[in-house]
């Protein structure tokens, strides 16, 4: 079992607040409240669990200029009360910022009972093919 310290469990429990207040904010057609909390909330959190150097420099290499600029640029057009282009911002600078991870999540959600036989149907084991093997979806 993975043992994780204090920090990090705070850290995971602010991100899944983050995660679920920014889908609650959607849901409830981009209420801007909901949003900027779950920004907010997200991103403090991905701070505790990987700690405040390693997400500086996540966000900050040079390679991940555009889509950090995307991501965090999304973050404060929330902030300011524009809810609907600022999500659509993040959206584009979260696919640019973890598209070298989606390989390996879709090779684990193959593996998984159910969610394999998901994916495997004709319709969506195309487009599932083309976000697994791509690493680079500019």
């Amino acid at each position: 079992m993975i043992s994780l310290t204090d920090s990090q469990k705070i850290g995971m429990g602010l991100t899944g607040f983050g995660v679920f207040f920014l889908f609650f904010g959607m849901m409830l057609f981009f209420d801007k409240a909901l949003l900027a909390i779950g920004n907010i909330l997200f991103v403090t959190g991905l701070s505790f669990v990987i700690g405040l150097e390693r997400t500086f420099r996540f966000f900050f290499q040079r390679h991940k200029a555009k889509a950090t600029t995307f991501f965090l640029g999304g973050v404060f057009v929330v902030l300011i009360g524009w809810p609907i282009i600022g999500v659509v911002l993040e959206i584009y600078g979260f696919f640019l910022l973890f598209r070298g991870f989606f390989p390996v999540a879709v090779g684990f959600i193959r593996r998984v009972p159910v969610l394999g036989v998901l994916l495997s149907l004709p319709g969506i084991s195309s487009l599932v093919d083309k976000i697994g093997e791509s690493n680079n979806m500019v």
